[in-house]
């Protein structure tokens, strides 16, 4: 969860937007496909705000409420939540199905960063 009197730096992303704030997007992408009754999503927030800050200016961190998103859902052909998806230049370079630690969201980070 984000400090009080702290904006987020994670993008909220929703169908309209998904092109210019995910494929378009001049820096990569770590787009977390969540809903907000998927617990171990919820459980994985004070992890996605932390990349968020010590990312910034390197990568956006971005999250996707898949119910209020169904195009990008289905787009994305998402198969389970949470659902962390890296883009680079508009692509897709890797994909973790459930939730995730710091270090392995680093790793898959490392080649795009």
């Amino acid at each position: 969860m984000p400090h009080l009197g702290v904006p987020s730096a994670v993008v909220e992303v929703a169908d309209s937007r998904f092109e210019e704030q995910v494929l378009a997007s001049p820096l990569p992408v770590l787009l977390d496909v969540w809903a907000p009754w998927c617990v171990p999503g919820r459980g994985m927030e004070p992890v996605i705000e932390e990349l968020a800050a010590s990312l910034s200016g390197r990568v956006r961190v971005a999250k996707l409420d898949l119910d209020r998103s169904p195009q990008s859902f289905a787009r994305l052909r998402i198969q389970g939540v949470p659902t962390l998806i890296v883009f680079k230049g508009g692509q897709e370079v890797a994909r973790m199905i459930g939730a995730r630690g710091r270090s392995e969201l680093m790793r898959a980070l490392a080649d795009v960063d």
